[in-house]
């Protein structure tokens, strides 16, 4: 149907015939202090010239650049073919898939990503439909308070070693829905959960434990420890993934004695570019026992009477089917081709591939944080074992080292004191399969010459 906007004589003529006079007047039960202010900060509209020329000068400032970020978003080679095929326009301008027989080719390249993604979780099912891996956080934290009944008490255990950016979406999402976060500690020693400490909670009523794996420092958790402690304290498991790195450690549908609950993770790994930050796609697994309170959407593949195969829309908790008090987030079209973008990518790189890529990050890693602290004054605060991603302590605020990396065109980590100023002058780094032994190199050479000029 076209978009066809009205006058300002069909505004006026709508307005009196229900009775308002301006268009004010339909939302005067909101109070004043809610309403949205002037956007003062908003600059003019640009033209489309200038609006390229802005986009591509911003573009060009992290041109050359070597990245060794991460803390959630890799940069990983991304094969040619997978953006060539995304941008057929089959998948490019596809809707999302409401009419079964007119949706074969989405409904399919859906069914392959839920495949692939509960094979690797090692879970019973997976959907498609969760923005990314932050707001996937907080669609299980969702998921685990409607699917456990036995729990009245509304409450998560949500580790500090969870993403403080994760943290702070899932409270966003949930803290007005009478979900109550309780933080968990970390060891300083090892950066990771003490499983001991658990032997605090023991007794009380907790809806569901959160298991980052790796966790925000890279750090491996002792996740068959704190697995079976859920288990043997009636709390569902929540695992929050680098799907990446389980291409090469163990499943969470294996952790403990029954495996993990729901699995949440991103997807930006598998073949999405970094993009200045999204989109992404998240993904979302559970246990078969929990598939009805699974938010989104489930593709399944089943044969029409003449006994061809093809795709149906198998699960489907959209509001507007039922009533709005027992619906469950829809999230679909906005993430859709990102979806695909990694089915394919997994379909051209295949277990091998993706394992490949994980033990050339991991090398990478190991590498780069060896050859790090052999700079003076920089250490590695934590002994456990790491994937992708490692905390170095430096002799000088972690802020200015990395400024003065990046006028270098080397973006050296995150500076880790905002979010955890326990941890000093730190920084998170990142490497993986994009980098050689010249980058490596590289790094090291720049972080001693930024250490020298840091305040």
């Amino acid at each position: 149907m076209p978009f066809i906007p009205h006058t300002e004589a069909d505004v006026s003529a709508m307005l009196q015939s229900i009775g308002a006079s301006r268009l004010d007047d339909l939302f005067d039960e909101i109070p004043a202090h809610l309403r949205c202010q002037p956007l003062n900060a908003i600059p003019d509209g640009l033209s489309e010239m200038d609006a390229l020329r802005r986009m591509t000068d911003r573009s060009n400032q992290d041109a050359g650049a070597l990245c060794f970020l991460g803390a959630g978003a890799y940069e990983h080679h991304i094969p040619a073919a997978v953006w060539d095929v995304v941008g057929r326009g089959e998948f490019m301008t596809a809707y999302t898939p409401y009419q079964a027989e007119a949706s074969q080719g989405t409904l399919q390249v859906i069914y392959e990503f839920q495949s692939m993604m509960a094979h690797l979780t090692g879970m019973d099912v997976s959907n498609a439909s969760v923005y990314d891996g932050a707001s996937g956080l907080a669609e299980a934290a969702l998921m685990a308070v409607r699917a456990h009944r036995k729990s009245k008490s509304r409450r998560i255990l949500m580790p500090r070693t969870v993403s403080p950016l994760y943290r702070e979406a899932v409270k966003a999402i949930v803290e007005m829905q009478g979900i109550e976060l309780v933080e968990l500690d970390y060891d300083r020693q090892e950066g990771k959960i003490d499983p001991a400490s658990l032997q605090a909670y023991e007794g009380q009523d907790f809806t569901a434990l959160v298991i980052p794996f790796p966790n925000f420092f890279g750090v491996l958790e002792d996740v068959d420890a704190l697995t079976r402690w859920a288990e043997a304290n009636n709390v569902l498991t929540i695992a929050v993934v680098n799907p990446m790195a389980l291409s090469i450690l163990t499943p969470p549908g294996e952790w403990g004695g029954k495996g993990a609950d729901i699995v949440v993770g991103e997807g930006q790994p598998f073949g999405i570019p970094l993009s200045s930050g999204g989109p992404y796609v998240g993904f979302l697994c559970c246990k078969q026992e929990h598939v009805r309170q699974m938010p989104g959407r489930i593709i399944g593949r089943t044969v029409d009477l003449e006994g061809k195969p093809g795709f149906v829309l198998t699960l489907q908790a959209r509001e507007q089917h039922i009533r709005r008090a027992k619906a469950t987030s829809n999230i679909c079209t906005n993430q859709g081709l990102a979806m695909t973008a990694a089915t394919i990518y997994l379909s051209l790189m295949g277990s091998e591939g993706i394992e490949r890529v994980a033990l050339a990050s991991h090398n990478n890693l190991q590498a780069l944080a060896q050859q790090a602290a052999g700079v003076a004054g920089v250490g590695r605060p934590f002994a456990g074992a790491t994937f992708h991603e490692s905390v170095l302590s430096l002799p000088k605020p972690a802020a200015g080292v990395l400024a003065a990396m990046a006028d270098q065109g080397v973006l050296g980590g995150l500076d880790l004191s905002p979010y955890y100023p326990e941890l000093g002058n730190a920084l998170l780094v990142c490497a993986t399969e994009t980098k050689n032994a010249a980058d490596l190199q590289k790094y090291v050479q720049v972080l001693e010459t930024a250490l020298a000029r840091a305040e």
